[in-house]
C-alpha cells in the first residue's frame, strides 16, 4: 500500500515537472467604484439628516389644526395659510414611506422650491398609522427655511396634509 502511495507521487511529480506556476498579476478583490447615483443619495442624505434631527421637539399646538410659524414671521401669513390664499406649486405625496425616505423627499422638496422660487408647497402624509403625521412637524419646525406650516384645507388634503410657506429669499442654493 505504502509502495502504491509512493508510485503515485513520482508519477504526478513527473507529470506536474514542466508546469509552471501562474503569476498573479490582477487585483481581483479592488473597492468598487462608487457611481454617481449613489454619490447624490449620500449627499442628500447628509443634506437632510443636518436638518432633520429625530429627537428635537418644537412647542406644537396640542388642539386644534396642526400649525407653526417662526418667531420673525407676521401672524397674518399664518392665517392666509389656513384660509388657503396660498395656492401650493409643488405636492409632495409621501404615501407609503419609511421616515428615512420621507426625510429626504422633504429635504428634496425645499431645495426644489429653493430652485424654481415656489413660495408654498404641499406634503400628503396621509392618515394610516399616524408614524409621518406627528414626524414630519416636528421635521419642518426644525428646517431653518421653513417660516410657517399648517394643516392644508379640505381641497389639498385636509388633515391629512400640511401646507407649507418656504422662505426662498434666503435660499440660493
Amino acid at each position: 500500500m505504502k509502495h502504491e502511495k509512493d508510485n503515485d507521487s513520482t508519477l504526478f511529480q513527473a507529470l506536474m515537472a514542466d508546469i509552471k506556476p501562474l503569476t498573479q498579476d490582477k487585483r481581483h478583490f479592488a473597492a468598487p467604484e462608487k457611481q454617481k447615483r449613489q454619490i447624490v443619495e449620500k449627499q442628500q442624505q447628509l443634506y437632510a439628516d443636518s436638518y432633520f434631527s429625530d429627537t428635537y421637539q418644537p412647542h406644537l399646538p396640542d388642539e386644534g389644526a396642526m400649525r407653526w410659524q417662526r418667531e420673525d414671521i407676521d401672524k397674518h401669513e399664518l392665517k392666509r395659510l389656513r384660509r388657503g390664499d396660498y395656492q401650493p406649486e409643488l405636492l409632495l405625496d409621501l404615501h407609503g414611506m419609511r421616515q428615512t425616505e420621507a426625510k429626504l423627499e422633504i429635504a428634496a422638496l425645499i431645495q426644489a422650491c429653493s430652485k424654481q422660487h415656489i413660495h408654498c408647497c404641499c406634503i400628503m402624509h396621509g392618515h394610516g398609522s399616524g408614524v409621518l403625521k406627528q414626524s414630519i412637524p416636528l421635521w419642518l419646525a426644525q428646517h431653518p427655511h421653513v417660516q410657517a406650516f399648517h394643516q392644508a384645507p379640505k381641497e389639498w388634503g385636509g388633515s391629512a396634509a400640511l401646507l407649507v410657506l418656504v422662505d426662498v429669499a434666503e435660499l440660493q442654493i
